[in-house]
């Protein structure tokens, strides 16, 4: 048995909407760990569609996440990950002992064009890539 049968890591975004900064969050993380990070996204209020600008702003960056759908934030999504990242959902995120959480105050992308989506998109890129470089260390 090699190391990469060692259960992953696993990471939640939760924003409100699950529409725009969890779910680019969530396709960075993805993508850039080469699925080595189990990836969850959620919202304590999702929206019906992802945002359209945030759904531009991946194809930018050769990433679609236009199959992906807003998901109501569950107390087993919390408990089945290692790292909690919220996006401004405050108090509506169930906290259990023994997590590790993390607030990114990032701007709402709701209801903004791609000119104004774009950097936030790459605020967030490079907060994914360095939570990967703190759960996947090199040569690990």
């Amino acid at each position: 048995m090699s190391q990469e049968t060692a259960q992953k890591p696993s990471v939640l975004f939760v924003c409100v909407h699950n529409a725009g900064r969890s779910q680019m969050a969530a396709a960075y993380l993805n993508h850039l760990s080469h699925g080595r990070v189990e990836v969850r996204s959620a919202g304590s209020e999702p929206a019906e569609t992802v945002n359209p600008a945030a759904v531009e702003a991946m194809l930018e960056e050769g990433i679609d996440i236009r199959a992906e759908k807003p998901k109501v934030l569950t107390t087993e999504a919390v408990k089945d990950s290692d790292v909690v990242i919220t996006m401004g959902c405050g108090d509506t995120c169930p906290i259990f002992p023994g997590k590790r959480y993390e607030d990114w105050e990032l701007e709402d992308p709701a209801g903004k064009g791609i000119d104004s989506v774009r950097p936030i998109r790459d605020d967030i890129r490079g907060r994914v890539e360095a939570l990967i470089a703190e759960l996947l260390p090199a040569g690990a």
